[in-house]
């Protein structure tokens, strides 16, 4: 009896011999002295944590892959069926309540006759299949049904090229196709009846900057709604300032891709005086600072020669051998057009003058401005998202 209780005791303890050492390794993160410590079990079991977010995240993507795919073949199939069928008015209709009742039953809401509407329309929107299945993996199917309400094919086409390239999430889309992102670049758009127009700003063909033009970078208006400021003629210029630092993340959206911040108030120094610039940025596409300059009033010539001469003293003092040009933005509350195309900033290819909102425009808005920039014609012209 004694000889069996030691041996119970035994087994005991070489099992907390074992185990004890473990635990303790995995707990223990810090040492006595506060210090952060990465222990073999601690890095073990974060490799491992590692391998499983990692196979998890490529499992979603897979099947997000696959069912994306086979919503497009649902489509295209209801599609040519509705052709074959198209000496009933209705048979569409008739087609598409009668399979999701057929099919209800096995897979649910997935077939439901509100789905079988978007996986249709999903087909129309998307017809070239070689077209989608470039960034097919990158998009959830969220994504696709709000590219597949936008109606304007070169604005669809770039939200959806943006969207993959970029990882907008859907909120990010939704937003951007809000707030008309792709109708408030600079670059030239093509007028309703399919030509393009000539701008007094640089082309990809004429830019010193080579493939990639400040014009697709830089919008007019931005729409900063989401600093949650009064749209008040008197808003103090600081007040601006402060408002852009704390929403930073929400201000680098905005700008666009490919920008990081570098600095507020940054200092720029001669021989003899000091400068602040409001806000420095530096693209790492266009591989060049950018300046912002924030005037909550109406712009005036001496901005300009302003952001004229801090531009100047960035490409002398600042900008490195592998930069291209500085570029300096002032973004102001208003600004004559008139004004700007007898100023430098008319056929400058490194200052550009960009109004801000402070709520989102109305279509109306939004028309009138892309009119005076003759993007669109005429007041009846109507945008599409």
């Amino acid at each position: 009896m004694v000889e069996a209780k030691l041996a119970k005791k035994r087994k005991a303890n070489i099992g907390k011999a074992t185990i004890a050492p473990i635990t303790e390794l995995a707990t223990r993160s810090t040492s006595s002295k506060g210090v952060s410590v990465d222990t073999p079990a601690t890095m073990f079991i974060e490799d491992v944590r590692a391998i499983l977010r990692q196979a998890r995240r490529g499992a979603y993507a897979a099947a997000n892959h696959i069912m994306v795919q086979a919503y497009w073949n649902i489509g295209r199939r209801i599609v040519r069926e509705e052709q074959g069928g198209k000496q009933r008015a209705d048979y569409g209709q008739f087609l598409i309540r009668n399979l999701a009742r057929q099919l209800g039953d096995e897979f649910g809401g997935g077939v439901s006759v509100a789905n079988l509407w978007n996986f249709r329309l999903f087909y129309l929107t998307f017809p070239a299949e070689s077209k989608l299945y470039a960034v097919r993996r990158v998009l959830t199917w969220t994504h696709w049904r709000i590219l597949m309400r936008v109606q304007d094919p070169d604005a669809r086409d770039f939200y959806t090229r943006e969207s993959a390239e970029n990882g907008w999430k859907t909120r990010q889309l939704e937003r951007n196709i809000a707030t008309h992102y792709f109708q408030r670049l600079l670059k030239p758009r093509k007028t309703s009846k399919g030509k393009k127009r000539k701008i007094l700003k640089p082309t990809a063909a004429t830019s010193p900057l080579g493939a990639a033009s400040p014009v697709e970078f830089v919008k007019d208006p931005y729409v900063l709604e989401f600093l949650g400021l009064p749209d008040a003629a008197a808003l103090p210029e600081e007040q601006l300032e402060n408002a852009i630092t704390l929403r930073l993340r929400d201000f680098l959206m905005e700008l666009g891709k490919g920008f990081s911040f570098v600095g507020r108030q940054f200092r720029v120094s001669t021989e003899t005086s000091h400068f602040f610039v409001d806000l420095v940025f530096y693209n790492y596409l266009l591989k060049c600072f950018v300046l912002i300059d924030l005037k909550t009033r109406a712009l005036n010539h001496a901005d300009i020669g302003q952001m004229d001469m801090y531009v100047r003293l960035f490409d002398d003092l600042k900008r490195g051998e592998q930069d291209n040009p500085t570029l300096g933005i002032i973004l102001c509350g208003h600004k004559d057009d008139t004004m700007v195309r007898y100023s430098v900033l008319s056929e400058s290819q490194q200052l550009f003058a960009s109004q801000y909102r402070l709520v989102l425009p109305s279509e109306e808005e939004l028309r009138d401005e892309l009119c005076r920039r003759n993007i669109l014609h005429g007041p009846d012209t109507k945008i599409v998202p």
